[in-house]
């Protein structure tokens, strides 16, 4: 059954909301006037905290919310608390009331007193002072790019512009043979550099040039490259140039090296001649996948008067120029690559001069080659890629038939396996062999069937020391009657050895083998090189250089051997 509210519980309802909403008013009252005699309490917005009721008695600072009342009915004491003298708000501690008793209207003044602690701690949190917490989360997109006209140009040492691998891709050029392609280990550069001797380089534009000039005196024992009984020593001035370039593109790439040398022999005006050879690459990034490849090469050098294809006392050394362009495409797909290049060659011989005046034609060697190559690689991993290769080439002389009534013209083919090797700091070129078959127009001149090699390795054995072989084999031309070709081989040993930081020793060895099919001649040829190297600063190097030649032919008047002395000063700009 339900009860009902009398009308006297009515009345004593109001009367006990009367006296609690003034036992409130006179807490707050009290807590205002202890803030405002003694500046205990904590204002908001600082971050120290004290506890609200530690000034409060006993039961009242255990409280921590509104306790029932007491159904004494007792009022608001008048008497200030001792012990926290607060005025107004000394109410004696409540108790609980027993079972069963009726709550009654009034409520003690402590409890208004623990209510206004309640909003205290209930109030807003302290204000924090400080930096942020959030922060940019990609801060290399969100921070605007330095203009670099704004920034100073610091220029580094450049090192590492070496000329690229083997000059072209089939050595040598166009099928001629050359004593300067074969002992020209002179002309190379030092294998590596101290970075703090390492020449600093011209910037222009987007590239940067790193000119050299050399100018060398002494003394030789063969310059003119005879036999030893007509052999006539002369000293000996060598002026050598070199430029070396590359780009700095974000992407694609030209690079390059030209060198050139002239030997000037006072005593013996007909052994002077030049030297020269040089390469460019230029590297297309079409895209992610696709490379195009352009290369363009010279070799100039001179004919020795000695040798089984001029066998003649010819007043002065007759010059050859080769030169050709090769132009490719590189595909990659996933580890697969895939390249196919065209190359051209052309190859001339100057008219040789003898010394009662004479003239010997040598227009009928002049050539052309063209060939087709397919390389197909597969990447094993980032230092490692086997490749095949295939070349198709044709070798067109400009005249039908040679001064011995021969038609030259031949058609070849090769297949060669290898690899590149990229271990860094370590181990780095390309080295690949097969063979090569070529077929003559000609009746009279039988096939020719010829192992070939072509290989350019770095080996960094220590911080100190270097070690670079190459080594070139294949058939190339000749103008013996009856001869179809020479099988030719070359390998070339340097090794590098810093004794102090500006202080380099270099020493290199050449072998070379040639052999004329069908005619019985063979020549077997020998060259060592030692070289010290003492830089004073970046752009001056004082070099001294030993050069021994040495060539055994089965022809008595090809054989020679010549002793080189030089001493120079280098400048690097």
């Amino acid at each position: 059954m339900r009860v009902r509210p009398t009308g006297e519980c009515r009345n004593r309802s109001l009367r006990g909301l009367a006296l609690t909403a003034v036992a409130i008013l006179a807490g707050t009252g009290g807590a205002m006037a202890q803030v405002l005699r003694g500046n205990t309490a904590p204002s908001f917005g600082t971050t120290a905290q004290t506890d609200p009721l530690a000034d409060a008695p006993g039961g009242a600072a255990a409280s921590s919310g509104i306790p029932p009342a007491s159904d004494g009915g007792a009022g608001l004491s008048g008497a200030g608390d001792a012990s926290g003298g607060e005025s107004g708000a000394g109410l004696p501690a409540p108790s609980r009331a027993p079972a069963g008793s009726r709550v009654s209207g009034a409520v003690g003044g402590s409890s208004g007193r623990d209510l206004s602690a309640v909003l205290r701690r209930r109030a807003a949190p302290a204000r924090r002072f400080g930096s942020p917490t959030t922060r940019i989360t990609r801060q290399i997109t969100q921070t605007s790019p330095t203009d670099l006209r704004l920034t100073p140009v610091i220029r580094t040492p450049v090192v590492g512009v070496p000329l690229p691998t083997p000059l072209p891709a089939v050595l040598p050029l166009a099928g001629i043979q050359t004593p300067g392609f074969l002992f020209g280990g002179s002309l190379r550069q030092p294998l590596a550099v101290d970075p703090a001797y390492a020449p600093l380089g011209i910037k222009l534009g987007s590239f940067t040039f790193l000119p050299g000039f050399q100018q060398s005196f002494g003394y030789d024992t063969n310059p003119e490259q005879i036999t030893r009984q007509a052999a006539k020593a002369s000293v000996a001035l060598r002026t050598e140039a070199d430029l070396a370039f590359r780009s700095d593109w974000s992407s694609s790439e030209l690079t390059g090296e030209l060198r050139g040398s002239y030997l000037d022999f006072p005593d013996n005006d007909a052994a002077s001649r030049p030297n020269g050879l040089g390469v460019t690459r230029l590297r297309i990034d079409a895209n992610r996948d696709t490379r195009i490849d352009v290369e363009g090469r010279f070799l100039i050098d001179t004919q020795r008067t000695g040798s089984p294809d001029l066998n003649v006392g010819a007043a002065t050394r007759p010059l050859v120029v080769s030169y050709g362009t090769t132009v490719g495409v590189t595909e990659v797909f996933n580890r697969l690559q895939l390249s196919l290049r065209g190359l051209l060659d052309r190859s001339q011989f100057e008219d040789a001069r003898l010394t009662d005046g004479t003239v010997i034609t040598q227009s009928d060697r002049n050539l052309n080659q063209y060939g087709l190559q397919l390389r197909a690689g597969y990447e094993i991993s980032p230092s490692v890629t086997p490749f095949v290769d295939v070349l198709a080439d044709t070798r067109v002389y400009d005249l039908r038939v040679d001064s011995t009534g021969t038609r030259r013209d031949s058609d070849g083919l090769t297949l060669a396996a290898g690899s590149t090797v990229a271990l860094t700091r370590f181990l780095a070129g390309e080295v690949s062999a097969g063979f090569q078959h070529r077929t003559y127009n000609d009746p009279t001149l039988r096939d020719l069937t010829a192992p070939v090699l072509n290989a350019s390795l770095l080996w960094t054995v220590s911080p100190l020391t270097a070690v670079r072989l190459n080594a070139t084999a294949g058939i190339v031309e000749t103008a013996l009657a009856g001869s179809s070709g020479v099988r030719t081989q070359a390998v070339t040993l340097e090794v590098q050895h810093d004794l102090l930081r500006n202080l380099s020793l270099i020493g290199g060895i050449t072998f070379v083998a040639s052999d004329y099919d069908r005619v019985n001649i063979s020549d077997r040829g020998f060259s060592g090189t030692a070289r010290i190297d003492y830089r004073f600063n970046r752009w001056l190097t004082l070099r001294g250089t030993y050069v021994y030649q040495r060539v055994d032919s089965s022809i008595a008047t090809s054989s020679f051997h010549a002793n080189t002395w030089l001493l120079g000063l280098r400048v690097n700009p």
